[in-house]
């Protein structure tokens, strides 16, 4: 794969939140390899530190915050931190969120209710008020939906709504951020990581989703990079508050 990659953000600052594993590490590991100085962060120092070195070990510039996104003051030292390395920011990738439930939406506790809503919405806005002095002209805000914002399955529901509303927050913020900062949102479809692993370890769950595809196959950490990283990247300079669905063909219609 890295014969055909590019070095579209050479110069660049890019911080991606939860990017210690996952589709959080795909798309650092891939901006990384394109170029851009990466600040990846996530809420345990011994996950940050491995992913680091992960990093490094491919020639990447990469620096790591610990960054639990729900906590005020981690989330203003991760853009200082950046700030004073860098000096300015190009990229944020938005990718942080809490694990889905499989509890019914009439039956989840206000406390899970409130988590869910802070840290896959609320925390997002939070930390683009704190970044959004820094943007570059032409730089560019990712946020990582699901699938599942379009119809939300019945074992994960207010996860799939707090996706939901990621995709209005796209538009929305399109419109404020304008014509500094693009804004653009990537809504993956499954793909066997460690967050996900509750649904894709589970053969029969496993073999309906890949047959509810177009390809017979989950998705990989590479495919949602590939298409974040085009999103963030000048190739889609003229593309905003869009999202774009990698899911190998499955339905996606609000």
């Amino acid at each position: 794969m890295e014969q055909k990659i590019g070095r579209r953000f050479e110069g660049k600052v890019a911080i991606v939140t939860a990017s210690t594993q996952g589709i959080g590490f795909g798309i650092a590991e891939r901006l990384g390899l394109e170029g851009a100085s990466v600040v990846i962060s996530s809420r345990k120092q011994k996950n940050v530190d491995e992913a680091v070195a992960k990093l490094k070990a491919k020639g990447i510039e990469v620096f790591g915050v610990v960054c639990h996104v729900s906590n005020a003051q981690q989330r203003k030292n991760l853009i200082e931190k950046t700030i004073e390395k860098y000096g300015k920011i190009d990229v944020v990738v938005s990718n942080a969120a809490a694990n889905p439930l499989t509890d019914n939406i009439l039956e989840t506790k206000e406390s899970v209710l409130d988590k869910l809503w802070e840290i896959n919405v609320k925390t997002a806005i939070l930390l683009l008020q704190d970044a959004a002095p820094h943007l570059q002209n032409g730089s560019s805000v990712i946020f990582i939906s699901s699938i599942a914002a379009f119809q939300p399955a019945a074992s994960m529901g207010m996860y799939g709504v707090t996706k939901t509303a990621l995709l209005g927050l796209t538009k929305a913020l399109a419109a404020e951020m304008a014509p500094n900062t693009r804004v653009n949102c990537v809504a993956p479809g499954f793909v066997p990581t460690h967050f996900a692993g509750f649904i894709t370890n589970d053969e029969v769950a496993r073999k309906a989703i890949e047959e509810r595809t177009l390809f017979n196959r989950l998705g990989t950490t590479d495919d949602m990079a590939a298409a974040t990283t085009f999103l963030a990247s000048d190739d889609a300079s003229y593309i905003t508050g869009e999202t774009l669905v990698v899911a190998g063909g499955m339905p996606s219609r609000l």
